[in-house]
Formats: C-alpha cells, structure tokens, sequence
C-alpha cells in the first residue's frame, strides 16, 4: 500500500470514527426536528381531529386563518406583547450589564443573584406573578393602598393583563440580555477606553462612541433572540391567565395550542403554526439584513 493509499485510509477511519460520535445524536436532533416540521406541514393541510380519517383540504387551513378573527386578535396580542418586552429587556440587560461592568466589592454575587430569576421555570414564575398582581391580596395592591392610589385590576383587566406579563417575562428573561451585553462589555479593549478618558472624554461620550459601537452586533442578536423568544410567548400565559381575561392575553402560540389539543383541530393548528415559523423568519431575516447592510453583523 502506498503512502497516498494509507493517508486515505487513515482519514477515513477518523471521518468514521467522527461520525460514530456525532451519529447518535444527530438522529435525535433530525428526529425531534425535521421529521415533526415536515408532519406538521403535511397536518396543516388536512383536516384531521387524531382519530378520523384525515381530509385533505389543500390550503384551506390557511384560507381560514386569514378570515379568523380570533386568530388576528392573537396576532395583535402577540405583536403588543412582543413591542412591549424586546426594547424593554434590550435596554435594561445593557443597563445592569453596564452596573455589573465593575470592581466592587461582592461583584461575583451581584452577577450571580441577577441570573436567578432567567433560570425559574415558567410555572414558579407565573404563580409569583398571580400572588404579585391578585386584585385581593397582591402585594402590587397593597402597595399602591399605602400610597393612597386606587388598586388596579391587573391580571383581571384585560387592558392591563399583558402589560403584566410582558413585566414579568421582563424579570426572567433580562438577565440573559445581562450576560451577553456584561460579555460583550468584557471584550471592548480597555486601551481605548483609557485613551478617551485621557483626550477628556466624558462617560457619556466614552459609551457612546468607543462602547456602543462594539456592542452594536451584540445588540442585533439579541433584538433578533428576544422577538423570537417573545413571538412564541406561551408558558407564562398559561400558567396565569390561560388566555384570558376575554381573550386578552391569549397569542399566538396559545391559539395554535387551543386549537390543536382543545378542539383538536391539528390541521389548523399545524397551519397557525407555520404562519408563525413564517413571520418568524421574515422578521428575523429583515433584521439581518439591514445589520448586514448598516455593517452591523451578528451572524
């Protein structure tokens, strides 16, 4: 056997061996992703309940996504949701991770204690919400009791129910914008931070033109992460308002849920749920894009 022949041998023993390794669990991954995403696009267009013969409809799910007003409703729930929490927890994870930038005293608990609430589950987080806001005994209430101010109605008004769980998502999911902007803040070179300061730059003129413009394609991923994240907002709604009060709080993905495991409409629920993987994209590519073109790159 030659040298050539050998070298080739060898490195197919190593390409086998690789995929001996990474075999196993990419089937799971393909399993458990493309095989239910290519069954539910076959469900949403068919008419099927999970006993009965399923019914092909061709695009008719579809069609009557467009006329369903409760649909439209979820969407408009969905997109207040979504401008209510993606601003609101980009701007508060760059503000802690600008607070946690520092050498203090007791720094490392500081850091760790702001993470706690990103890794509750969504079942202790919905029951301290329904404790935090209840109309009766909430402690929200009882502050504003104190103050003089009249008690609100909170997770009982449907003008104010998902004002609190866009807060209360707030509360968990900030601390993940926390530590990508407190990493990304670790990576600006301290060099160019210390020459601002020494040409008389001030905080404000030190962040806005030597920090921010590292931290732009940090904030690009994770406008793009978070209005994923917010876009398929159903745990917390679930477990405290389960759509209501009148349907206020009930989005997207509580819809598709409702009518695929209530009424057991799976063909229309698929068909909900690839108009949402459709807007998904759409938005998150359009971010990308102008990124892209604005030299903002995060991906």
């Amino acid at each position: 056997m030659t040298h050539h022949e050998s070298t080739a041998v060898r490195r197919l023993a190593d390409n086998l061996h690789g995929w001996a390794f990474i075999g196993p669990a990419m089937i799971i991954v393909v399993g458990l992703s493309i095989f239910p995403a290519v069954w539910s696009f076959i469900l949403s267009l068919q008419k099927w309940d999970g006993f009965s013969e399923p019914k092909l409809v061709g695009t008719g799910n579809y069609a009557r996504l467009v006329s369903d007003q409760m649909f439209w409703g979820a969407v408009r729930h969905t997109a207040l949701y979504t401008f209510l929490f993606v601003p609101a927890s980009v701007l508060a994870g760059l503000l802690f991770a600008v607070a946690l930038n520092r050498k203090i005293r007791g720094i490392g608990f500081y850091r760790t204690a702001i993470f706690v609430p990103f890794v509750a589950s969504a079942a202790s987080t919905g029951v301290l919400a329904t404790y935090l806001f209840s109309p009766q005994f909430g402690l929200a209430n009882d502050m504003l009791r104190r103050l003089g101010l009249p008690p609100q109605g909170w997770l009982e008004d449907p003008t104010q129910a998902m004002l609190v769980i866009a807060i209360m998502s707030l509360w968990g999911q900030a601390a993940f914008t926390t530590v990508i902007y407190l990493a990304a803040l670790q990576d600006v070179p301290s060099e160019l931070t210390e020459a601002a300061k020494i040409d008389g730059a001030g905080p404000w003129q030190t962040f806005w033109r030597i920090i921010w413009p590292h931290l732009s394609p940090v904030t690009v991923f994770v406008v793009v992460w978070q209005a994923i994240g917010a876009l398929q907002l159903f745990d917390l709604v679930y477990t405290t308002t389960r759509g209501g009060p009148l349907d206020s709080t009930k989005t997207i993905v509580y819809f598709l849920w409702e009518k695929a495991f209530r009424t057991l409409e799976f063909g229309y629920g698929s068909a909900a749920a690839y108009g949402l993987f459709l807007v998904t994209l759409t938005i998150t590519i359009g971010i990308v894009v102008y990124s892209r073109r604005k030299n903002l790159e995060a991906f």
